[in-house]
């Protein structure tokens, strides 16, 4: 690149707008600000590293909705007319086994004599 394309363009703005933490971000979308940190620390969303903290745009933020964003699937699977037989607890369920509880270790070992005795 030549020196002079470096040089800011006089056709597009110099401001990108606000630029939001990632409170504030984490309030916009409704999710908890570790979770913002988190996608950013993991490069999944976008964002500016500013000051050494997360600042994001309204782009960004845009640009986060969009990556997370699902859609429905094209073809909706036809539903079943009859539905399946459903089985009763006692035929899925294991017979209960009765347990029983262990000796503490201090009491079993407490006859071998203890090598903190002095």
């Amino acid at each position: 690149m030549k020196p002079h394309d470096l040089k800011l363009r006089r056709d597009k703005p110099a401001n990108p707008g606000p630029l939001y933490r990632p409170a504030e971000v984490a309030k916009i979308l409704r999710c908890s600000e570790w979770w913002v940190k988190e996608q950013a620390r993991n490069d999944r969303i976008p964002f500016a590293w500013i000051g050494g903290s997360y600042r994001f745009t309204d782009e960004h933020v845009a640009e986060i909705i969009r990556l997370f964003e699902r859609r429905p699937a094209t073809a909706v699977p036809p539903q079943r007319e009859t539905p399946a037989p459903r089985r009763s607890r006692s035929e899925t369920a294991a017979p209960a086994v009765q347990l029983k509880a262990r000796r503490p270790r201090r009491t079993r070992n407490a006859g071998e004599g203890s090598s903190l005795a002095a």
